[in-house]
């Protein structure tokens, strides 16, 4: 070998050595962890992290050699500090940072190891915004708020609460999370009140939001706050007497870590959160786990450590296996850990060392393998999902009873809420928390065990505000005087408020709170607005229940029902001489004249052949035809029908005159024994069509309804506040700056008109509603008032009411016109008109039929022998009078001759019937 060829040798040796000493595994990897040293999560998760990097330190086949380096700073809980802590952190080349568990820091941080391409797996950060969208390289180890959230849903839609009230720190974590849990309560139609604690709230604040809190409606409390705080809020509750058999409080799982943690914090505690009713993530039990509890137990004795194992520490433990796992297959795929100088942070001159931060190459394939991890830790199975979070288990749901936190369920999203662990409901349920799924007992705050209701609809500091109208006109309904004081309001409507307030299952203190001044009606659509928008808590009195007023308020069942109708004067009808005329409509009388006519001369014909009645001289004939048909109702006619096709059409006839005659009776009846009572108005229709003023009352709904539903012109329109407005707007009448009716509901008009002679109610209402209590959306005392109102109404209360206030000395008998009995149409009538016409032109047919069969054969016998082969020459008008000469004749002498001519005789030619 020459010397070229050595050196060739050395420099290939050479080449390949550098090439494999590259290749070599790090004796050490640095992580980073940043957490707030001085709280309940971060007393544990230190020393839980430096445990897990011991253990993995300590196992050689985790890393293949590697060691763990870990550099831990303190975030001091505040996110500027938070931040500094990260860079330090990442000053010394960690490849992936732990922590932190306060989510305000976990958005900052998240930004800065994006920008180095670090991966940041946090154990507590669990606000639903940290998205892998917005934060590629953020890893959740723990279970997200939105989860959560769902099962806090989930819990207050088992117990029936439509109304909570939310008390949250005002930072991303309280209101990511609490705007989470309003998605999902409105999913259910539940309504949510928020409050926003300011991060470090003073006691004092605490006192001043929880005070303001009582003013509302609801007693179900939801706290979603931290383990450092949240204590702060159910101690100011104990002072307040907020932990009352009234209250339900729910927590997030905040207060099981601090019970879970911290022995003297749960002894110093527990007198204050009896009944609360919190979630814990759920840990399933394992070996690995009892084994950790009892080196934790050790580390306890050594003075290593002074607070319990939470879940949290559980999930930082597991968050450094699972990052040294995905560090062992990152550096089995990669080989090696390189970092790459960022020119722009280089640039930045000043005393930060911006420019000893580098960005780590392999960011992206290590976050990749974290995410592909699946394995068993401490806390159950470690897996990821799309979203980069924790892949959810389940909650326990645990009741705060005597010194201890008893479990009362479980909660997971495959099977909602149960009682016993979901891996044992192994099909999925649909989700009807009513029928599929139950929970254990749950003593609730004030030690009772029944569900509490959840909601107040006032109390003795704060009564229910009751709007009532100061009416000026029909105070039967409503009085307000002195003032409006409870017992100075009065009327039927009131009567019926206290008497459903009576009923209720629960004491409701209210007040009233008068709204006008007396002297004019005020406006309802105004009062229910006053109801939507909270000025007070709900009205009473005779309003309405119309479409417009019920869009953004609830009322209860009608205690009334009501409509709109037609006030206006009224005359009394005298009989008259030709009274007996008018049951018959015009029309209906020419009917019956004509088929009387056309009746006298069917029977005529159909006789005149047969019977001597019938016969003798024209005029003769004519007073028979006459008299016959119209003596047939009084049954006094002395001819007697013998024809069977005559007997037929009077068997018709006298059928129809059978039902005409006697409804002719009753209709006459009528006429002449009801009063009857008449008005130019005859309905809304011709009210409307004549362009003549329309009086409504003054803060009705009538002007809206006329003006909107009926098109009807506002300068028609006349407001009148009073009945005795009313009596002289409508004695005016519209030619004297009157009004020629007015439009009211029944209530008001059924009074007027029990008062005051000469008016009265034209036809019937025109619309259909009733009177009804107003109170704000979904107010659960609507509901409960619409229940109490049926029960009024079953045992008669209701009915006595009205009795009171409106039958003190005579009844009110409804005076109006009684639309005056109706004339019988033709239209009635024509079914059997035309039964008896088509029998009538049916038996006339058949005669004629037969009689032209009579003559043609009479014809053929008669005629001449000579002239067979050739019918004489005739006009057909000759055949036609020889017709009605033929029928003319008496059927009896037509039959004689018949049997003459067939014994040869000719016995008709003086008749002139038979050809000479």
């Amino acid at each position: 070998m020459g010397c070229g060829g050595v050196l060739w040798f050395l420099l290939v040796l050479a080449t390949g050595f550098g090439v494999f000493a590259g290749a070599v595994r790090p004796a050490v990897v640095s992580i980073g962890a940043v957490l707030t040293y001085d709280s309940v999560i971060g007393r544990v998760a230190k020393v839980a992290i430096e445990a897990a990097v011991a253990d993995v330190n300590a196992n050689a086949s985790v890393l293949g050699g590697t060691r763990l380096n870990l550099v831990m700073r303190d975030a001091n809980c505040n996110v500027f500090l938070g931040s500094a802590a990260a860079l330090s952190v990442l000053e010394h080349d960690a490849i992936a940072l732990i922590g932190p568990q306060s989510s305000a820091i976990a958005h900052m941080i998240s930004s800065i190891s994006g920008g180095l391409q670090i991966p940041l797996v946090s154990f507590a950060a669990t606000d639903p915004t940290l998205s892998s969208s917005q934060f590629p390289l953020f890893v959740r180890m723990a279970h997200c708020d939105s989860y959560q959230m769902a099962a806090m849903a989930d819990l207050i839609e088992y117990f029936g609460w439509r109304q909570v009230i939310a008390i949250y720190v005002d930072d991303d974590y309280g209101r990511n999370g609490i705007y989470y849990l309003d998605d999902e309560l409105a999913e259910n139609m539940s309504k949510m009140y928020k409050i926003a604690l300011p991060v470090k709230a003073t006691r004092n604040k605490i006192i001043d939001l929880l005070q303001k809190s009582k003013t509302l409606g609801p007693r179900v409390y939801v706290v979603h706050a931290t383990p450092d705080s949240g204590l702060n809020i159910f101690s100011v509750a104990e002072q307040l007497h907020m932990m009352t058999d009234e209250y339900v409080w729910l927590t997030t799982d905040w207060l099981s870590t601090v019970l879970d943690t911290s022995q003297s914090a749960a002894s110093n505690s527990i007198s204050y959160l009896q009944g609360v009713v919190s979630f814990r993530q759920h840990i399933p039990r394992s070996n690995q786990k009892e084994a950790f509890v009892s080196r934790w137990g050790e580390l306890q004795k050594e003075g290593l450590v002074s607070l319990n194992l939470s879940t949290y520490g559980f999930f930082a433990y597991d968050t450094v296996w699972a990052t040294a796992y995905a560090i062992n297959d990152f550096l089995n795929e990669y080989e090696n850990i390189t970092f790459s100088s960022n020119s722009y942070l280089q640039s930045i001159k000043g005393k930060m060392q911006l420019g000893m931060l580098k960005t780590f190459d392999g960011g992206n394939l290590l976050i990749k393998k974290l995410l592909l991890l699946n394995f068993t830790g401490l806390s159950g199975q470690i897996q990821f999902d799309g979203d980069k979070n924790l892949i959810s288990r389940m909650y326990e749901i645990v009741n705060v009873r005597g010194s201890v936190t008893n479990r009362v369920g479980y909660w997971s999203n495959h099977s909602g809420l149960s009682i016993s662990l979901p891996e044992n409901l192994l099909i999925k349920r649909p989700k009807n928390l009513s029928l599929n799924q139950v929970l254990g007992r749950i003593t609730w705050p004030g030690g009772k065990t029944e569900t509490p209701r959840g909601w107040v609809v006032a109390s003795n500091e704060r009564p229910l505000r009751i709007a009532v109208p100061n009416r000026a006109s029909y105070l039967e309904f409503v009085r307000v005087t002195n003032g409006g004081d409870m017992e100075n309001v009065s009327g039927y409507c009131i009567d019926v408020f206290k008497e459903i307030i009576k009923l209720i299952p629960y004491e409701v203190p209210y007040k009233f709170v008068p709204i006008g001044n007396g002297q004019t009606n005020p406006n309802y659509d105004e009062l229910v607005n006053m109801v939507v928008q909270h000025v007070v808590d709900a009205a009473i009195g005779d309003i309405a229940i119309v479409t417009s007023r019920s869009r953004n308020s609830d009322f209860t069942q009608p205690y009334i029902c009501t409509g709109l109708v037609i006030l206006a004067p009224i005359r009394s009808i005298k009989s008259s001489a030709w009274v007996f005329l008018r049951p018959f409509t015009v029309g209906m009388w020419c009917v019956t004249g004509a088929f009387f006519f056309v009746i006298g001369v069917v029977i005529w014909l159909l006789e005149h052949r047969v019977n001597s009645d019938f016969r003798g001289s024209p005029t003769r004939q004519c007073i028979t035809m006459c008299l016959f048909s119209f003596s047939t109702p009084f049954q006094s006619q002395q001819e007697e029908i013998l024809s069977t096709l005559g007997r037929f059409v009077m068997m018709v006839w006298l059928f129809l005159l059978m039902v005409i005659t006697s409804s002719y009776t009753a209709s006459l009846t009528s006429f002449l024994t009801v009063q009857q009572l008449s008005s130019p108005i005859k309905g809304i229709d011709s009210l409307i069509a004549s362009n003549e003023p329309i009086g409504y009352q003054e803060g009705s709904f009538a002007r809206s309804y006329l003006v909107d539903g009926l098109n009807v012109r506002p300068s028609r329109l006349v407001s009148l506040g009073s009945p005795e407005a009313y009596k002289e707007a409508l004695e005016r009448g519209p030619k004297n700056g009157g009004v020629a009716a007015i439009v009211d509901e029944l209530p008001y008009v059924e009074l007027f008109v029990a008062k005051t002679s000469g008016f009265g109610i034209i036809g019937q209402s025109f619309t259909r509603n009733g009177w009804g209590f107003a109170f704000p959306r979904d107010s659960p005392l609507a509901i409960d008032m619409s229940t109490a109102m049926l029960k009024l109404s079953e045992n008669g209360e209701l009915q006595r009411i009205h009795k009171k206030w409106f039958c003190n000395a005579s009844c009110i008998v409804t005076s109006g016109i009684n639309s005056e009995p109706s004339q019988l149409h033709f239209s009635s009538f024509w079914g059997l008109f035309l039964v008896c016409g088509v029998a009538t032109v049916a038996s006339l047919v058949l005669f004629f039929l037969r009689s032209i069969w009579q003559f043609i054969r009479f014809n053929r016998k008669h005629r001449e022998p000579a002239s067979t082969s050739g019918l004489p020459n005739r006009s057909c008008t000759q055949v036609i009078f020889r017709f009605f000469d033929f029928i003319d004749e008496k059927e009896e002498a037509i039959k004689n001759a018949w049997a003459l001519v067939s014994r040869g005789e000719s016995l008709l030619s003086k008749a002139n019937l038979i050809p000479n």
